[in-house]
């Protein structure tokens, strides 16, 4: 797998149950990050997102991982969020949502 230039995103459906996400989740990538998202967690059988290869992240990317898991959420299904970047995790702490990432 090719790496992910700076400022770019990619999100994979990686074996039967996983989303991957890598690269930068900002205001410019988080509206077409989470149409690749929404489009990855359309099958059924993935209930778990890994941002083990997300670099950077402001709140629009938070957002958008939040409608991500959000939306499986209102189709019934728990999605399993994994390796959630320490940058993440600070800013979902600020913002009083880092529950929501567990």
């Amino acid at each position: 797998m090719a790496p992910v230039k700076a400022g770019e995103f990619r999100v994979t459906a990686e074996g039967p149950g996983t989303v991957s996400v890598a690269g930068t989740l900002n205001f410019a990538t988080a509206a077409n990050a989470l149409v690749a998202m929404r489009d990855a967690f359309a099958s059924s059988d993935r209930n778990t997102l890994d941002l083990a290869g997300v670099d950077s992240c402001d709140s629009a990317g938070l957002a958008c991982v939040l409608a991500a898991l959000s939306e499986a959420d209102q189709g019934g299904r728990r999605v399993a969020v994994r390796h959630v970047p320490a940058g993440m995790t600070a800013l979902a702490q600020v913002c009083g949502v880092e529950p929501l990432l567990r």
